[in-house]
């Protein structure tokens, strides 16, 4: 079967396509950002450098910023256009099936192409907040069911999303509820672990919130002796930290570092946290799981406790923003008399469950039944 994937280049996506290397497939991706060739996703065939239409070898990123008008103006009227570049690239694959990952980054920008062929099947695979949050987008509702009306075929990240995308308009086949970048791959269980240790996401942006959760640690650090490593963390989160001097907290900041040091610091920590006022099923609350740490994670639209009972096997937030509440269910984790062992166990249904090679086996039947 041919079938070409359309995303953008990103941790998750090369996870996922990485399930159908040396299937039979055909397997083509649409760079739908134009990011450029991907020598890790060599063994597929790559449809990218569709978009500069002058320039192309350099001087946009200088004359971007020597003279954004007149660079406005050449994108305007010498660049491709996505819907353009996808069109030929599906009249020459001819592909059996069209993969999207991203409404809004890979679906919304080809609708009309699809809507002109619709004997081509499609699937539509949601992230993160794809469909559940609405904020800043004032055509959600024209948009998403636009989309929704066409795709035939529907995976989330979790239930509450194909809940949505039902009262949206889907009206395609469900396919289920599957990490967006694939299943996970099983790790040691470090039991020697720092006493009071956390490791933190450290997003604070228009979604992320890791402010309030600091406010919270910063509090409880006058009492007891905590450890946090921080990764993934934002401008806003560092000039929050910038200053704070508290005696009892032992910090360790990072900003970009690479994958494989964030599970390092997961297997090092007792507690996870991630907190946000949307998202889907976190892969980061699934690898902290993989990794052994006790979760602490918000639940915005319940998504988070489809898998997470509050203090059976984590511990979910349920105000992002209130400071107190964030506080008090730390100091509830902290004080609880149930070993780190204990919460391992509680969450071995659900590292069975998505563990690589059982999420890759089912994939695979998923595209197979689609022939």
């Amino acid at each position: 079967m041919k079938i070409l994937l359309v995303s953008m280049n990103s941790i998750h996506f090369r996870r996922w396509s990485d399930q159908l290397r040396d299937s039979g497939h055909e397997v083509y991706w649409f760079d739908i950002l134009d990011q450029g060739y991907a020598p890790s996703m060599s063994w597929m065939t790559q449809i990218t450098g569709w978009k500069k239409g002058f320039l192309k070898k350099r001087g946009r990123s200088f004359l971007k910023s020597k003279l954004p008008k007149l660079f406005n103006a050449l994108v305007h009227k010498f660049d491709n256009h996505v819907e353009d570049a996808f069109a030929k690239a599906l009249q020459e694959i001819q592909p059996d099936l069209v993969h999207s990952f991203a409404l809004y980054i890979s679906g919304l920008p080809i609708i009309d192409i699809m809507n002109k062929h619709e004997n081509i099947k499609w699937i539509y695979s949601s992230w993160g907040s794809d469909l559940f949050n609405k904020a800043n987008k004032p055509n959600y509702g024209r948009e998403v069911s636009q989309v929704l009306h066409r795709v035939n075929y529907l995976i989330t990240d979790c239930e509450r999303d194909h809940q949505i995308a039902r009262n949206m308009g889907f009206a395609g086949t469900y396919l289920g509820a599957i990490p967006g970048g694939g299943g996970f791959d099983k790790r040691e269980f470090n039991t020697q672990r720092g006493n009071h240790s956390f490791v933190v996401k450290g997003y604070e942006n228009e979604l992320g919130k890791a402010i309030p959760v600091f406010k919270a640690l910063f509090k409880i650090a006058y009492n007891y002796n905590i450890c946090i490593s921080i990764f993934g963390a934002t401008q806003p989160l560092l000039q929050f930290i910038e200053g704070q001097e508290i005696s009892n907290l032992q910090l360790e900041l990072h900003r970009d570092i690479a994958h494989e040091e964030v599970l390092e610091l997961m297997d090092n920590s007792i507690f996870y946290i991630g907190n946000s006022l949307s998202d889907g099923m976190p892969n980061t609350l699934l690898e902290a799981i993989y990794c052994g740490c006790i979760p602490i994670q918000s639940n915005p639209g319940n998504a988070t406790s489809e898998l997470i009972s509050n203090t059976i096997n984590g511990y979910l937030i349920e105000e992002p923003e209130n400071v107190d509440h964030i506080e008090q269910l730390i100091l509830q984790a902290l004080n609880s008399s149930r070993t780190i062992e204990g919460f391992y166990e509680a969450n071995k249904s659900i590292r069975d469950r998505f563990v690589r090679e059982r999420v890759k086996e089912e994939v695979l039947q998923l595209y197979k039944a689609l022939i």
